[in-house]
């Protein structure tokens, strides 16, 4: 089976993951602040990891360590300005500017390579934008400050894929992770302290949440990330990951109750399309990838 086939499978098992997980985390941020529950699931996969890969620890270097560390910040800032825009914004709204980063990740990609993508990333970058305008927004939304927030948090989201695709081959893939993981839970702690009081106990929503999101959602997800990019673009992976809402909206229908209308639908078909357009070129977002460790 082709090496790249794998890749964006596994990436797409991971957005399938972060997907089914929104209905879950909804539930939890009734229970406990948006800070601290970031700071805690990232916390618990860094243990996870930190434990199950110990003996890679001494594989830790200083290249690892400042590179793993910017990329966790830069991903922080993706969850950070999200959680503050998300104050003033709706949740439609900011689905949808997340989203966005289909686009900025090709966009940035071509402003620091220095080289455009081919025509069948951007056709298929575009058809995932208009499908999750279709799929997110409704008609009429207006435009509010906490959209900027949220698109900051899209510009870091694509900048941390980029990163990923510049340094994943680079290191070695459990520490470098580690590393990333441990780097968000420290900086949405700092943030948690001043603002949120921690829950004098857990409700089961947020035991649930955790489990969902800890392993299968932060340390597994992000490991199958750092792995696989190695093999594939960052505009390719950005793509896939636009999958994401389109798993959310069926998990909301299917596990929350929520109604999809035929708009919603349409918009999933063309997020579909737009990833199906990237793959029509064989091997063409792979050429160039070499696996290094």
């Amino acid at each position: 089976m082709p090496r790249h086939f794998l890749a964006d499978s596994a990436l797409l098992l991971v957005t399938f993951i972060w997907g089914t997980t929104f209905v879950a985390v909804q539930r939890a941020l009734t229970g406990i602040g948006p800070f601290y529950f970031v700071a805690l699931r990232f916390l618990l996969a860094f243990i996870f990891l930190a434990l199950v890969t110990w003996r890679h620890w001494f594989a830790l270097d200083r290249a690892t360590l400042i590179n793993g560390s910017l990329v966790g910040l830069i991903l922080s800032g993706g969850y950070i300005f999200q959680t503050m825009g998300l104050k003033f914004t709706s949740a439609a709204s900011a689905g949808f500017i997340t989203g966005l980063s289909v686009v900025l990740v090709p966009l940035l990609s071509a402003v620091f390579y220095r080289t455009l993508p081919d025509a069948f990333t951007i056709i298929g970058a575009l058809a995932a934008a208009v499908g999750l305008a279709l799929l997110t927004l409704n008609v009429g939304l207006p435009f509010n400050p906490g959209d900027v927030l949220v698109l900051l948090g899209a510009f870091c989201f694509a900048g941390q894929i980029l990163l990923v695709e510049r340094f994943a081959g680079c290191h070695h893939t459990l520490v470098f992770t580690s590393v990333q993981l441990g780097t968000v839970a420290i900086v949405a702690f700092f943030l948690a302290l001043p603002g949120e009081n921690f829950p004098a106990r857990f409700t089961p929503a947020v035991w649930q949440a955790f489990l969902l999101t800890a392993l299968p959602a932060t340390s597994l997800a992000y490991l199958i990330q750092n792995k696989v990019q190695q093999y594939t673009t960052a505009a390719h992976t950005a793509i896939i990951f636009s999958m994401e809402p389109v798993f959310a909206a069926l998990a909301a229908y299917f596990w929350g109750r929520e109604t999809l209308t035929w708009r919603q639908g349409f918009g999933c078909l063309l997020i579909l399309a737009g990833m199906l357009l990237a793959e029509l070129k064989d091997g063409n977002a792979f050429q160039g990838k070499k696996h290094v460790k």
